[in-house]
């Protein structure tokens, strides 16, 4: 049975949304068990690594981070970066 609205087969659909919900629930679970301990299980990295993603990307950035940040978006070195990476590399060098 074909969904009429996407055309995208109900099993198919069915099973993509299915996929979502279930990633979201191993990150929550995953960032709950993070903030308590700060550790990550060889099993929970293995998930991480698959998806892309870290729990801490979750948490918020640090007070002194975002004052550094504003200070160097402040100064103007008219130096050119190739990517946040490198910017944010040299930025904790610092």
């Amino acid at each position: 049975m074909k969904n009429t609205i996407t055309s995208i087969p109900e099993k198919e659909l069915n099973l993509k949304v299915l996929t979502k919900v279930v990633i979201n629930f191993m990150k929550r679970d995953i960032f709950e068990r993070y903030k308590k301990t700060r550790e990550v299980t060889d099993e929970d990295w293995e998930f991480c690594e698959l998806i892309d993603w870290h729990p801490v990307d979750e948490l918020a950035p640090k007070p002194e981070h975002i004052k550094e940040l504003k200070k160097a978006l402040k100064e103007t070195t008219g130096k050119v970066y190739n990517s946040a990476e490198e910017f944010f590399k040299e930025l904790d060098s610092k």
